[in-house]
């Protein structure tokens, strides 16, 4: 993928970056419990369970009124994946990851990544005490790579793009038997049950769906896990419908959302040599959506949308958050929130409940 600006611009909004990643004791404890291999393998997953469930998810749903009045909606919920450990949502898949892999009596972990994901993994598997690769395109420069490395991630530089680098950790990871952690990868469904999650927390708040429910996309898992997790609870009885599925990323530079908007019957794959990077978009781009065709059925399925938005957009949308509800959202993020409101700017949607998903820093 080629740069469109190797300039970089500064923005108090360039990335998601790790909390302060102290611990409170209990966690601390559990931890060394997880990573003692000393200790029997059910201490240790019952241990690295519980950190699961004091430091994963949970995650605030709050209440966007400056965003209502500013676009005239009724109610807009934003619920910010940033108090994760790492700032963002791949913290769900990578510890659930993690704690499969513990329990399965694996000792090493390895996934592709541009960032994110890489630091999210790094973090779990140091908590369980197993080892992590880390595999990146040697292209990139993510900032994250700060803290892959202060997790104790190894870091294997792959020549190509990220769709390479996943194929080459994929292949790595069968040759050497060690834990697959790609969304292609052979444990993969376990990234669709945590994203689910992201629909039982919501449903815990508002007691029922929203109308609609606005991501992001890239690889497409996160909205296709989301809606997964609604078809659940609508079967169980528990919301009265399964909401739009709306999904937001860079102009013409998804796979997800082009053909989405084009009309096609299925993803279709883009042209590798137009999609261009930038330090805004990189979180978006792709090719090739690895979880394509699950995130357009989630679409398709829910009578949902898609919509292309701008760096500029996401740059303005990410102060404006930042000014006026007092989230510092990473800027890539607000894709999903910005294709809602156009979906709604282009025909007033009907008054009820919505909810964008946001990612980023405290």
């Amino acid at each position: 993928m080629e740069v469109e600006n190797s300039e970089i611009i500064p923005l108090i909004l360039d990335g998601a970056r790790s909390n302060n990643l102290d611990f409170g004791s209990d966690t601390k404890l559990l931890a060394e419990k997880a990573s003692n291999k000393s200790n029997s393998l059910a201490i240790r997953v019952e241990a690295f369970s519980e950190i699961i469930d004091i430091e994963i998810g949970d995650t605030n749903l709050n209440r966007a009124r400056h965003i209502e009045r500013k676009y005239g909606m009724r109610q807009i919920y934003l619920k910010f994946e940033g108090s994760n450990p790492t700032g963002t949502q791949k913290d769900r898949i990578a510890f659930a990851h993690t704690l499969d892999a513990l329990n399965r009596g694996f000792n090493t972990i390895c996934v592709a990544s541009c960032g994110n994901y890489g630091a999210a993994m790094a973090l779990a598997a140091s908590l369980a005490g197993l080892e992590c690769i880390v595999f990146i395109p040697e292209s990139f420069h993510t900032k994250r790579i700060e803290d892959m490395v202060k997790f104790g991630a190894q870091i294997e530089r792959v020549k190509g793009d990220y769709e390479t680098s996943v194929i080459v950790c994929g292949e790595y990871a069968r040759e050497k038997g060690i834990y697959d952690a790609n969304p292609s990868g052979a444990n993969a469904q376990i990234q669709l049950t945590a994203y689910a999650q992201i629909a039982d927390e919501i449903y815990d708040v508002l007691r029922d769906a929203p109308a609609a429910i606005a991501m992001p996309v890239s690889n497409g898992t996160t909205i296709a896990g989301v809606h997964r997790g609604f078809e659940k609870l609508f079967r169980r009885g528990k919301t009265s419908r399964i909401p739009r599925m709306i999904a937001g990323s860079s102009f013409h530079k998804n796979p997800i959302v082009e053909s989405f908007l084009s009309g096609a019957d299925n993803c279709l794959d883009l042209d590798p040599r137009k999609i261009k990077e930038t330090i805004t978009n990189e979180p978006l781009i792709n090719w090739h959506s690895i979880d394509g065709e699950d995130a357009f059925h989630a679409i398709k399925a829910s009578l949902g949308d898609a919509a292309h938005v701008t760096d500029k957009a996401m740059k303005d949308c990410a102060r404006l958050l930042a000014q006026e509800e007092g989230m510092n959202a990473l800027t890539a993020s607000t894709a999903g929130l910005l294709a809602l409101l156009q979906i709604h700017n282009k025909s007033p949607l009907a008054n009820d409940r919505y909810v964008a998903v946001v990612t980023g820093r405290k």
